[in-house]
């Protein structure tokens, strides 16, 4: 068996857990390739993606030329599937935010995937997140391709379902994942009750380089960290207004916030208007090492995010005994469960997550590193990458044994 991996970046800084996946599906016995829109090569600072870089083929790698050529010789070669994926890209294009244009291109692509899985002789293709990458697996299929299946992972995928024709890609897929129960109820909103069957629940996970952790004391030194991209919706700003709320109280403590990302200029701007330059520090893109670093020098990770699936950051600071302050959406509430491994705060309220992190201030370290071990038994239990890839593997068994949904 042979599955090709397809994503619209990869590999990429924030998408470890898709790396954690593909070499535990690996691990599996399985034989995966990996194929990527485009590459974000000058980003990546983990040698890990480094290595992961090495073996991904990019489907912009060789420009127009190569995307012209191959939907030629597909249009000459395969004219009645060809003409049903031009159908396809017209029925799902016009009510697009993406428009015509942008998936006639999408089309070419597949051409291209289409060619390289013959080559390779990929049985099945799964893609990461139901937006453009799973697009192109869906036109490649219909060209005469592999069979697909994709991971959704939200919010991008629940805030414009029309618009990237999620039905469309449910209808058409051999299964789709759900990263947490709340996801799976989402796709089930935007499907028949027939396709619901074909919606199944695996969970990103952490490996062992977190799991085989020993556990840590935590440090006496009131330190907070938030592990995210700096993006509206991971809710920066409004954390950055908590932690002045604290401030001017008088608490004394740091606040690290480790990513990058287009909302950086804003968030430093804030923080030099709230005189928080003592307070708060920004890492940048940091690699695995440093991440892990990052959270065992802290007493507490905090992510306010305002819209999400189930972040790996929570699962990836759990893993490692440090208690978490998030919000009440989305899956977050599947694994915080508030008072045995954390606090969870209305989405949007300053002054309730001010209030969670001056709790987390006034709590002993003692009842902090509790709250920890709670945490970390209950990502292993049901966050480890090596039991969500079997759950995968298999998936794509029956796949490839003609047998999907």
């Amino acid at each position: 068996m042979h599955i090709a991996y397809l994503v619209n970046q990869y590999p990429k800084v924030s998408h470890s857990f898709i790396r954690r996946e593909i070499l535990a599906v690996e691990a599996c016995g399985v034989a995966v390739s990996r194929f990527s829109i485009r590459s974000l090569d000058a980003e990546l600072v983990d040698g890990a993606d480094r290595q992961e870089f090495e073996k991904t083929r990019f489907v912009l790698g060789g420009g127009v030329a190569r995307l012209l050529v191959s939907l030629i010789q597909i249009g000459l070669t395969r004219p009645q599937p060809f003409l049903k994926a031009v159908q396809l890209v017209f029925k799902v294009g016009w009510k697009s935010d993406r428009g015509m244009i942008i998936h006639l291109a999408y089309l070419a692509e597949a051409c291209v995937l289409l060619k390289w899985f013959a080559g390779a002789k990929v049985n099945h293709v799964h893609a990461h997140f139901g937006t453009n990458s799973t697009t192109v697996a869906m036109l490649c299929h219909v060209l005469g391709g592999p069979s697909y299946s994709f991971t959704v992972h939200g919010p991008e995928e629940f805030d414009k379902p029309a618009a990237i024709a999620l039905t469309e890609k449910i209808n058409r897929a051999a299964f789709v994942v759900a990263v947490c129960s709340f996801g799976k109820s989402q796709l089930f909103r935007w499907c028949d009750y027939r396709q619901w069957s074909k919606i199944q629940v695996i969970r990103c996970g952490v490996d062992q380089t977190f799991l085989a952790q020993p556990a840590i004391p935590i440090p006496p030194q009131p330190r907070f960290v938030c592990v995210a991209r700096l993006s509206e919706q991971k809710g920066h700003l409004m954390l950055i207004e908590a932690a002045s709320q604290l401030a001017r109280e008088g608490h004394s403590f740091k606040l690290i916030l480790v990513g990058d990302g287009p909302l950086r200029g804003q968030i430093e701007a804030m923080i030099a208007q709230l005189g928080l330059q003592d307070q708060v520090e920004i890492t940048g893109w940091a690699t695995n090492a440093d991440v892990q670093q990052q959270l065992i020098k802290a007493q507490v990770m905090v992510l306010p995010s305002f819209a999400e699936g189930l972040p790996v950051g929570i699962m990836e600071s759990l893993a490692l005994c440090r208690p978490v302050i998030s919000t009440y959406i989305a899956g977050i509430p599947e694994l915080v469960e508030p008072g045995k491994c954390g606090w969870l705060v209305p989405s949007g309220s300053v002054d309730a997550l001010a209030n969670a992190m001056r709790m987390a201030l006034q709590t002993p370290v003692e009842e902090l590193e509790r709250m920890g071990k709670n945490g970390a038994e209950l990502v292993a239990r049901y966050h480890d990458a090596a039991t969500e890839a079997q759950k995968l593997v298999e998936l794509f068994q029956t796949c490839a044994k003609g047998d999907p949904g």
